[in-house]
C-alpha cells in the first residue's frame, strides 16, 4: 500500500519559512509519510481540490503582504466565486512567521487560516504563530505545535508497525548525490550559463542579466558612521524595463577568502568538478548550478556560508557527527531544551555557517559531500529599490545602498553578504559585471497628471522617490512633496544637489528634518506635524496619494501615528474615525508603505 501523502507549501521571503517546511517535509519522512514540499505560486493551485492533507507555512512581510513566492496563490484563493465547498476533503494545518513588533503580526496566515475554513477545510490546529521577537525566536511556538500536529497527522496516517519511526539520529538519505569527474571538463565556460549579457524574454532569477558596474561611488561624509553607496548599471541591450516603484533584485557571492577557508574545512578541493543527480524521480536539481558543476562555483556561487545557521542545519550536523564531544554539543543545539544555548551561541552574536564549521572541526571534515546542498541553503538575491527612472537616465539603473556592518561580540566584523560585496567591487581597475533582474515593487504611483504626492523617506528609504520624482518630472507632473530626514546635511544629504535643482523649477516642494543638528532630535514625523494643515488640504481636498519608505522598525508606526493626529487636528476627526479614515486610504491604495528590516 502506498504512503499517505502530506503536502507542504510554503510563502517564503527570507527563507524561514521554507527552512521549516524542509524541517516538516524530514519529519513526515521519519513518520514513513509521503511527503512533497513546494513554494505555492510553483504549485497548480487548482489540484487542492483533490488534496487530503496540506500544511501552510507563510511568512508575513511588510505591512502584512504575502511573500513573492505566494501572491498569485493569494489573489487565487481569495477569489468570490469559489464555492464554500471548494476544499471540504482537505484536512489542513496554518503555520505562520511573523514579527510581533509590526501591527499586522502573522496577518498572512490569520487571514489564509480563516480563509480555508470558509472554503470547507477541517483545521487540525489553531493556525501557529510563530514570533521572531520571542528570545527563542519562531520555535518557541513551532516546537509545541509541531508535536500536536504530528499526534493528530499519525491519528490519521499511523506509522505502519513493520517499519516504525526513524530515530532523530539516523540521518535521512540525502537529496542528491555528488558524483566526481576524473578530470575537469574542457568547456568549462558551461559555470557561466546561468546568466548572461544576452538573453532570451526578460532577465528573471534563472536568467539574470550580467549588468556592467558604471559606477560604485560613496555619498556619505568620510566621517559618517555609515558607509552609503550609490551604485550605477549599464542595462542597455538587456531588455530589462522598470517604473517609479520597483525594485531591482542582486544575485551576491562568497569572498574568495571565504570559499578557500570552506574548502579547506570541509577537505574539498575546489577546482574538482562533479555532477548532481537527484535520489527521488520528483526532485529537480537547483537551476542554477551547470552540470557539470565545480565545487569553487558551488562554495561561491550558490551555498550560502556567510548566513547565520538556523536549527535544521545543527540536526542534520549532529546527525552525521562521528565525533562525541562535538555530536553532543551538536545535539543540545538541536534540541528544543537546548534553544537558549544555541541562540546565545549562533543567533544572538551573528555567527556564520562557516565560523560553526570551524568550531566543530572533526565533524566538517566528515561531512559527505552528498550533504552539502541539504546542509547550506542557497544564497538568496537581495533586492533593492530602484533609484533612478528610464525617462531620466535611459540605459542606466541606479541603487542607493547602504553597506551592512556591525559589531557583536565575536572579534570580526558582521557584514552584509551583498552589500559589503557589491561595496568590494570597483568598476575603475577594469569591467565589471554584476547578475540582476528586476520586479515590481510595493508601490504604484498614479497616472493621473494632475494628482498630488507626498512622499516620505528617510535615509537610504528616499531611493524610490527619488525614481518617482525623476519620473514625474519627465511626464511634466509637478505636484511632487518629499519628506527626508538624515542626521547631518553635511554627512548623509543624498542628492541635495538634485533637489536644489528641482525645487528652483518648480518640480518638488522639499521638507527636510536633520535629526543631529539640534539638540532636540528631529525627525520626518515631526516636520509632518508642523505642516498638518498642507497634508490635510492635499490628502482631503486635492485627492492626494501618500508614499512612505524605510526601516520598518519604528517610523512607519510613527508617521502613521502622526497622520492620525493631523486627521484630528486639521480634520476635526475623533480618533476612531482618524483611523478608519487612514485605513480607507489605505484601501484606496492612497496610502502606500515599502519598509524593510
Amino acid at each position: 500500500m502506498p504512503s499517505p501523502r502530506l503536502l507542504v507549501l510554503f510563502g517564503s521571503q527570507t527563507g524561514t519559512a521554507q527552512d521549516v517546511s524542509e524541517r516538516l517535509g524530514r519529519e513526515a519522512r521519519r513518520r514513513r509519510l509521503d511527503c512533497l514540499v513546494q513554494a505555492l505560486d510553483s504549485y497548480p493551485v487548482v489540484n487542492l481540490i483533490s488534496e487530503p492533507l496540506v500544511i501552510f507555512v507563510c511568512a508575513t512581510t511588510g505591512q502584512g503582504d504575502p511573500p513573492d513566492n505566494m501572491k498569485s496563490f493569494w489573489r487565487f484563493i481569495f477569489r468570490k466565486n469559489l464555492p464554500s465547498t471548494s476544499l471540504c476533503q482537505m484536512d489542513f494545518a496554518v503555520l505562520g512567521l511573523g514579527d510581533s513588533s509590526y501591527a499586522k503580526f502573522n496577518f498572512v496566515a490569520k487571514k489564509l487560516h480563516r480563509r480555508l475554513l470558509q472554503l470547507g477545510g477541517a483545521a487540525l490546529l489553531p493556525v501557529c504563530l510563530g514570533d521572531d521577537q520571542h528570545e527563542l525566536g519562531p520555535d518557541a511556538a513551532i516546537d509545541p505545535w509541531l508535536h500536536n500536529l504530528w499526534e493528530k497527522v499519525l491519528r490519521l496516517h499511523p506509522v505502519p508497525l513493520d517499519l516504525g519511526v526513524i530515530p532523530p539520529g539516523v540521518p535521512l538519505p540525502s537529496k542528491f548525490t555528488l558524483q566526481f569527474l576524473q578530470e575537469a571538463p574542457r568547456m568549462c565556460s558551461a559555470e557561466q550559463h546561468e546568466a548572461t549579457t544576452d538573453t532570451l524574454g526578460p532577465p528573471s532569477e534563472l536568467q539574470p542579466f550580467l549588468a556592467r558596474m558604471v559606477t560604485n561611488q560613496r555619498v556619505t561624509g568620510p566621517s559618517h558612521f555609515q558607509d552609503v553607496r550609490l551604485i550605477e548599471f549599464d542595462i542597455t541591450s538587456s531588455g530589462l524595463s522598470f517604473v517609479a516603484g520597483d525594485v531591482v533584485l542582486i544575485q551576491p557571492e562568497n569572498t574568495a577568502s571565504h570559499v578557500q577557508h570552506f574548502c579547506r574545512v570541509v577537505g574539498l578541493d575546489p577546482d574538482h568538478y562533479f555532477t548532481l543527480w537527484p535520489r527521488e524521480p520528483d526532485v529537480p536539481c537547483p537551476e542554477r548550478l551547470p552540470r557539470p558543476c565545480s565545487v569553487r562555483h558551488l562554495v561561491s556561487q550558490y551555498l550560502d556560508i556567510a548566513s547565520v545557521p538556523r536549527r535544521s542545519f545543527f540536526e542534520l550536523l549532529a546527525c552525521l557527527s562521528p565525533h562525541e564531544l562535538e555530536r553532543e554539543k551538536l545535539l543540545e543545539f538541536s534540541s528544543a531544551a537546548g534553544q537558549e544555548a544555541l541562540y546565545e551561541y549562533c543567533n544572538r552574536p551573528r555567527r556564520t555557517t562557516l565560523e560553526v564549521l570551524c568550531d566543530f572541526p572533526h565533524t566538517a571534515a566528515a561531512i559527505p559531500p552528498d550533504y552539502l546542498l541539504d546542509l547550506i541553503s542557497p544564497i538568496r538575491p537581495r533586492a533593492f529599490s530602484i533609484a533612478s527612472s528610464l525617462l531620466a537616465r535611459p540605459g542606466r539603473l541606479q541603487i542607493l545602498m547602504a553597506v551592512v556592518q556591525y559589531q557583536t561580540r565575536l572579534k570580526e566584523p558582521r557584514r552584509g553578504l551583498c552589500s559589503s560585496w557589491l561595496a568590494s567591487l570597483d568598476p575603475g581597475q577594469g569591467p565589471v559585471r554584476v547578475p540582476l533582474w528586476v520586479r515590481p515593487g510595493g508601490l504604484t504611483f498614479p497616472q493621473t497628471p494632475d494628482t498630488p504626492v507626498i512622499m516620505v523617506g528617510p535615509g537610504t528609504g528616499v531611493a524610490p522617490f527619488r525614481a518617482a520624482i525623476q519620473e514625474r518630472v519627465a511626464q511634466g507632473q509637478k505636484r511632487n512633496l518629499l519628506f527626508f530626514g538624515c542626521r547631518r546635511r553635511n554627512q548623509d544629504f543624498y542628492w541635495e544637489a538634485e533637489w536644489t535643482e528641482l525645487e528652483k523649477r518648480g518640480c518638488l516642494t522639499l521638507v527636510t528634518a536633520f535629526s543631529r543638528e539640534q539638540e532636540q532630535k528631529v525627525y520626518v514625523q515631526h516636520r509632518l506635524r508642523e505642516l498638518g494643515p498642507l497634508v490635510w488640504e492635499l490628502l482631503d481636498h486635492q485627492g492626494a496619494c501618500f508614499y512612505l519608505a524605510g526601516n520598518a522598525k519604528y517610523m512607519p508606526a510613527d508617521v502613521s501615528e502622526a497622520l492620525t493626529s493631523i486627521f484630528q487636528e486639521e480634520g476635526g476627526l475623533s480618533a476612531p474615525d482618524a483611523a478608519a479614515y487612514l485605513a480607507q486610504l489605505q484601501r484606496a491604495l492612497r496610502f502606500q508603505t515599502e519598509t524593510w528590516a
